[in-house]
């Protein structure tokens, strides 16, 4: 069966597209997941795949790493993968590579962590310009195919791509329009988001370097992961 290797579901943006497409498309494969500061897993891992990054998928003899090009591996095989329209799938292609190559304040200063929420206590001006794009494409999406989804009315590889930033707005309370509130309830509710965030909440596994990046710009109001989930110092409050 395909294998997608993915890394900590709190943290990990890019695993989470493919694993949110195939999930929400019904692709069946196998999840490996290697945390965050386990090296011997990652050694190994290293050592059996050659990259040493995640996402990478195993299907068959093929090995496929980076989100992108996984979404395009698929896609050879499960049409469904981006809109049958040429024109929302060109301008789906073009948001996912933007979403790939850009946004770096937000990845910089929003990293993503499901289980906690954070009050910003400065906006950039670099953080705001991305918040500025994001809204602005995301409006041109649902208004010029007709939504519910940014690409039209099915699910496909543009939200799984913007999922993260779905999360990372729930995190950081970030500003949105009327339009883009509905877009991620609407994401939230997706089963695959869903059963991500569950996981995410459960996950065992802390990295110091991913959880002191969500403060850069604000403070902790809030940590929904379990005590057992949690640093020694928060779960003994």
């Amino acid at each position: 069966m395909t294998t997608l290797t993915i890394a900590n579901k709190n943290y990990s943006s890019w695993s989470l597209r493919p694993w949110l497409l195939m999930t929400e498309l019904g692709i069946r494969f196998r999840e490996r997941l290697l945390p965050f500061g386990d090296e011997a897993t990652w050694t190994a891992f290293r050592a059996e795949d050659g990259s040493g990054k995640v996402p990478a998928l195993a299907d068959g003899a093929v090995t496929v790493w980076d989100s992108l090009a996984i979404i395009e591996h698929l896609a050879e095989q499960y049409p469904a993968v981006w809109p049958q329209d040429p024109v929302a799938r060109a301008w789906a292609r073009s948001a996912c590579a933007e979403m790939h190559s850009g946004f770096q304040a937000l990845r910089d200063l929003c990293s993503m962590n499901i289980a906690i929420t954070v009050r910003l206590t400065s906006l950039p001006q670099a953080l705001e310009k991305d918040i500025q794009r994001i809204t602005s494409l995301w409006h041109q999406g649902l208004e010029r195919f007709g939504g519910p989804y940014l690409a039209g009315d099915r699910f496909t590889a543009v939200d799984a791509f913007f999922a993260p930033v779905v999360f990372r707005f729930n995190t950081y309370g970030l500003s949105r329009s009327p339009v883009m509130a509905d877009y991620i309830n609407r994401m939230l509710a997706q089963p695959g988001m869903q059963a991500w965030a569950e996981a995410a909440l459960r996950e065992p596994w802390q990295d110091p370097s991913h959880e002191a990046e969500c403060l850069h710009i604000g403070e902790l109001v809030e940590d929904r992961r379990s005590a057992s989930a949690r640093p020694a110092e928060d779960a003994a409050e």
